[in-house]
């Protein structure tokens, strides 16, 4: 058994040693002056060693205060950073975990299909956030689902999820205005209305330059940022949602990406002449790889696997 002195004893010795004053110690802790002082001497007793030298009102530690200071400071210290850690850890349990992902997957294809995870892991509680672009997982976000077009840091894992494919789509009361058909193929007209995304401006570049005869999936992935500042000639939509949203009304062709507008080719809203071609970048499901707890960890597993089973098991055959 450890053979310890009064723990009370402690605390007030700490306090006056710290702050080199009986009374602002006494204050602290909402003691009298003659607490303190009746613990400090109760030490003394225990340990049998002066701690403190009186002198002009004033106490200025001992050698062997100064040695009993170092070593309860340390462990009060060291139990008040475990008992923090422990309240943070109770109180993460009990909150939800957070998953950012790009707004116009979230709408069109995540949120569609977000019963589907929940009835299969009603525990622990995900919330959606929608956000786009490079992530810092510091801020209360727990993992991201992002396109890999931009550098990932070292220290957070990736899962990929499913690859991108792209192409144009446009109201199919519109297509025989805006496409016609060469030797059985489907081509865009150059007069045709394109309609841009901001966030993406290099779509309708990018899909061009992989659709020229001489293109090939190696070299466009380093061709991809070519015109991204100026689109070319249509209306600007800030986010995909608007813009696909515009292609339903009519209003142009749009860059669609192949998971958000899966669902309005089903219900006929979009219609896709050209087909689908890879962009060469991939989803990704993001998360701190120094975070080893078992509720984090297990979601992530649950994430992965059901986000990669929902996306094989949609009809590819848009």
């Amino acid at each position: 058994m450890l053979r310890l002195p009064s723990l009370p004893a402690l605390r007030c010795f700490e306090a006056a040693a710290r702050l080199q004053h009986f009374s602002r110690a006494a204050q602290e802790l909402c003691l009298t002056h003659g607490a303190i002082s009746r613990a400090v001497r109760l030490l003394e007793a225990d340990l049998n060693t002066p701690l403190f030298e009186r002198r002009n009102r004033q106490v200025f530690l001992t050698p062997a205060g100064t040695q009993l200071y170092k070593a309860v400071h340390e462990g009060f210290e060291t139990i008040s950073q475990t008992t923090q850690n422990l309240r943070l850890q109770s109180q993460r349990e009990q909150m939800p975990l957070v998953l950012s992902c790009e707004p116009t997957l979230l709408m069109r294809w995540l949120i569609p299909r977000w019963q589907d995870f929940i009835a299969q892991h009603p525990e622990p509680m995900v919330h959606l956030v929608a956000g786009g672009g490079p992530i810092d997982l510091e801020t209360g976000i727990d993992f991201a689902i992002r396109r890999n077009d931009f550098a990932i840091p070292s220290h957070y894992q990736a899962q990929p999820l499913f690859t991108e494919r792209f192409g144009p789509v446009c109201a199919p009361e519109k297509m025989q205005t805006w496409f016609t058909k060469k030797a059985g193929q489907w081509q865009l007209k150059p007069t045709a209305p394109l309609l841009h995304t901001r966030t993406r401006l290099d779509a309708w570049p990018q899909w061009k330059f992989i659709t020229k005869p001489s293109s090939n999936t190696q070299s466009h992935k380093t061709e991809k940022q070519i015109s991204t500042s100026t689109p070319e000639a249509g209306l600007v939509f800030d986010h995909f949602y608007f813009s696909l949203q515009a292609a339903i009304a009519g209003l142009g062709v749009a860059i669609g990406p192949w998971h958000m507008v899966k669902n309005d080719l089903d219900q006929q809203l979009l219609t896709a002449p050209l087909g689908f071609l890879e962009d060469g970048s991939q989803y990704m499901l993001l998360s701190r790889e120094d975070m080893h707890h078992p509720r984090v960890e297990g979601t992530r597993q649950a994430l992965c696997h059901w986000l990669t089973h929902e996306e094989a098991t949609m009809d590819t055959r848009t």
